[in-house]
C-alpha cells in the first residue's frame, strides 16, 4: 500500500483527487490539504510515500515545495499548466499530470508510481538496526551507532538529530515515527512529537520536563499518561 496526500488550493479539485485515490486499490490516502504549509507539517510527522501536488497555490507553490523534499515523498503533479512539465521533471517527480483530470489519465500515473515503489521494494532500509547497535546514514557515510549511547532524538522535519552521548549529534533523513518503530520500546519513549528519550539515561524530571545537561525536553499532553505510567512503575516509596 502507497501512503499518500493530496495538496490543492481548489476545493473542487482536491476533493477529485482525493476520490481518485480512495478508489484505487493500492492507495491509501492518509490526509488532503488546501495548502502546502500545513502539508509539510503532516510530513514531517508521518510517513508519507506519494504526493499529489498542484502547482499554482498561496504562500508556497508546489514547485518550491517539491524542491524542499528532493530526498522526501515522491510527487505527481496535478496543474492546469503544461509549461512547468520540464521544471516538474527537474524535480524528479514521478508524473505530471493536466487538469481537468480523469480518472484514467490519473490511474495511468498512479500506476507508473505503484512500479516505483515495487521496484524500490528490496533495497536496503536507510536504518539498519541489530539488538544492540543501528547503522544510519548522515552526510553521505554509513555510521553505526551503539543503541545505549542515545541521549534523545529530537524531530527536525524531514529529518531527525540524534544526540549521543559524548559525541556530536548526527542528522539522518528519517520520521520519528520510522526510528520509534525500529527501536526497542523498553528502553525509548516518546514523550513530544518532536522528541524521543532514552529512558536509561533519565536522571531528572522537572516540572514536566526531561532535562538532559542544559536541554529540558517537555512531555506533551498526549505523551503524559504513558510516560508517567513508566514513572509510577519504578518508583521508589
Amino acid at each position: 500500500m502507497i501512503n499518500c496526500i493530496a495538496i490543492d488550493d481548489e476545493p473542487l479539485a482536491l476533493k477529485q483527487i482525493s476520490n481518485y485515490i480512495e478508489k484505487t486499490a493500492f492507495l491509501n490516502l492518509q490526509s488532503s490539504f488546501d495548502n502546502a504549509m500545513d502539508a509539510l507539517q503532516f510530513i514531517a510527522e508521518n510517513k508519507v510515500d506519494l504526493i499529489f501536488l498542484d502547482i499554482h497555490m498561496p504562500d508556497l507553490n508546489g514547485m518550491d515545495m517539491a524542491k524542499s523534499l528532493e530526498t522526501g515523498p515522491k510527487i505527481i503533479f496535478t496543474t492546469a499548466y503544461s509549461e512547468y512539465a520540464i521544471d516538474g521533471f527537474k524535480v524528479n517527480a514521478l508524473d505530471y499530470i493536466l487538469k481537468p483530470l480523469d480518472y484514467a489519465t490519473f490511474l495511468k500515473a498512479a500506476l507508473k508510481a505503484q512500479t516505483h515503489f515495487d521496484q524500490i521494494q528490496t533495497k536496503p532500509d536507510d536504518l539498519q538496526v541489530s539488538p544492540d547497535h543501528l547503522f544510519i546514514k548522515s552526510e553521505y557515510k554509513i555510521i553505526r551507532i551503539e543503541i545505549k549511547n542515545i541521549l534523545y532524538i529530537e524531530g527536525m522535519r524531514e529529518y531527525v538529530r540524534i544526540h549521543l552521548e559524548n559525541a556530536k549529534p548526527l542528522m539522518t533523513l528519517l520520521s520519528m515515527k520510522k526510528i520509534e518503530q525500529k527501536l526497542p520500546d523498553s528502553s525509548f519513549m516518546r514523550v513530544h512529537r518532536s522528541y524521543i528519550v532514552n529512558l536509561n539515561k533519565i536522571s531528572t524530571i522537572e516540572r514536566n520536563r526531561i532535562i538532559f545537561d542544559d536541554v529540558y525536553i517537555p512531555i506533551s499532553d498526549q505523551y503524559k499518561e504513558k510516560f508517567q505510567k513508566y514513572i509510577d512503575n519504578n518508583f521508589l516509596i
